[in-house]
């Protein structure tokens, strides 16, 4: 948790523009008629995972935007581009580089990430600022999928030292 705090109060000192594509957070009607359902929305939904006003929810306090940051729409399933306007908002601010971190390693992460690389986007990724359910998952997400998509998988450490390179 401490590479992602730093990482954004690392790109926000640079002035690097933070974005989010955060999960949506379901409401009673949300899913009730649809005609089909993910398996991980219908997990989701059943568990209350992203219940808007539950604990699973809401963000914790230091990852909150911040005034200046920008918030796409709320992706519904995995990947923070479709169904959003996250491209839209990345493209109106010229923006070809994206740095990705947050949850879940296996399945919004690496689904953005590969989303992103398909809009081409150059896409890296800071491989401990993000997170999965297990190890297994992890590996299955940062040595073998992510790696066919992203141009690099980097520390926060090296994320960091980038970021103050550049501004130097």
């Amino acid at each position: 948790m401490g590479a992602l705090v730093a990482g954004l109060e690392a790109t926000r000192d640079a002035g690097i523009q933070v974005f989010y594509a955060l999960h949506h957070r379901n409401r009673p009607g949300d899913y009730e008629n649809w005609k089909y359902i993910a398996p991980i929305q219908k997990a989701a939904w059943s568990r209350k995972t992203f219940e808007y006003g539950s604990w699973g929810g809401q963000l914790r306090s230091e990852f909150e935007p911040r005034p200046g940051d920008v918030v796409a729409q709320e992706h519904w399933c995995s990947s923070g581009f479709a169904n959003t306007d996250l491209d839209l908002l990345l493209k109106r601010q010229g923006i070809q580089q994206l740095i990705m971190m947050g949850l879940i390693a296996h399945t919004c992460l690496e689904a953005t990430v590969r989303f992103g690389a398909e809009l081409g986007y150059e896409v890296t990724v800071v491989k401990d600022a993000t997170a999965s359910y297990s190890d297994e998952e992890m590996h299955a997400a940062l040595a073998v999928n992510m790696p066919n998509y992203a141009t690099a998988i980097l520390s926060a450490e090296e994320i960091l030292e980038a970021i103050s390179k550049s501004t130097a």
